[in-house]
């Protein structure tokens, strides 16, 4: 019985983790032959403090940047 792991950043609704689940298990499915039944999925979410990006929290990378000063580039 095939499971696909999921880790993602919290903050999807409950209506696009659905979505997901439906999705993978398509996927799954067509892409082994297996019934849909017979798939697990499973989601993990952590906070954005949890996960890094380039070396950086996500939280933090994700946060609004202010604007650069007039005559600097970005």
């Amino acid at each position: 019985m095939p499971l696909i792991q999921v880790t993602m950043v919290e903050g999807r609704t409950v209506e696009q983790k659905h979505a997901l689940i439906s999705g993978l298990t398509d996927a799954m499915a067509e892409a082994t032959g297996t019934p849909r039944d017979r798939i697990r999925v499973a989601i993990y979410e952590i906070t954005g403090e949890d996960w890094g990006v380039g070396g950086v929290p996500y939280s933090v990378a994700r946060a609004p940047q202010p604007p650069a000063p007039e005559g600097t580039q970005p």
